[in-house]
């Protein structure tokens, strides 16, 4: 039977490949994302039956507009995927309240307020895999917010899995490295900062530029065996680092 599953940051990237290829194989896909203009002509791509949603997981308003939406055309969600996320670096003396909300809200609250209204829609055999950053264990510079938001949603996922595992629903934080997007511009950070970045990553000793990246299409493969895996086989925590090959 097929499955009905929530992808958050679904216009591009990661999200988008895993969109694409959940539809191949015959599953639904609902795509939440802030820009409705993305996600819709995604779903337009993707063909009948599966659903655009406008969502901005910083806004816990937002987020409860759009599982409402959810609920008028799915009784029940099968997988949520925290996907969407703010990646730029500064350093903190220079950074701006936006800058500083936007991280903690969008890559640590949001998969909170996705969690709380996607739970009341599962059942037993329900999945939310929320996705993290290598960033928490490589010394990369001018992250801070990035990394702390994602160790938190790490420890989140943890305490969630042990909360939610007596209604049979599993939770998996899966840690992930460098990957790319054909196609995809290149963030709009400031050229400055991005330079820094480089730099002190570099005098960090990670070479950002000899580092291995991975194709996101390559990456939704974990995804496709999480949600294979038996119901009465949970992976809690996976890593999946970029290879030189």
């Amino acid at each position: 039977m097929a499955k009905t599953i929530v992808i958050t940051g679904a216009g591009l990237g990661l999200g988008r490949a895993l969109a694409r290829r959940f539809a191949s194989e015959g599953e639904t896909v609902v795509l939440l994302g802030r820009t409705f203009g993305k996600v819709q002509a995604l779903a337009q791509e993707l063909g009948e039956g599966h659903l655009a949603v406008e969502c901005d997981v910083a806004s816990p308003d937002s987020v409860r507009a759009a599982f409402a939406r959810i609920a008028e055309r799915f009784a029940k969600i099968d997988v949520l995927i925290n996907n969407a996320a703010v990646y730029e670096p500064f350093k903190v003396v220079d950074a701006t309240d936006a800058q500083i909300a936007a991280s903690v809200t969008t890559n640590l609250a949001g998969p909170i307020y996705c969690c709380r209204s996607a739970i009341p829609m599962m059942g037993a055999g329900g999945q939310i895999i929320n996705v993290s950053s290598e960033s928490i264990v490589v010394p990369f510079a001018m992250l801070s917010l990035y990394q702390s938001s994602k160790a938190g949603l790490e420890r989140f996922s943890e305490a969630l899995g042990a909360e939610v595992e007596e209604l049979g629903i599993r939770v998996t934080t899966v840690r992930a490295g460098q990957m790319f997007e054909v196609g995809k511009d290149a963030p709009a950070w400031d050229p400055a900062a991005a330079q820094e970045f480089y730099k002190r990553s570099i005098a960090a000793g990670v070479n950002l530029r000899e580092r291995p990246i991975s194709n996101c299409e390559n990456v939704t493969g974990v995804f496709r065996a999480l949600l294979d895996l038996p119901p009465d086989v949970q992976l809690p925590h996976i890593s999946v680092s970029a290879s030189k090959a």
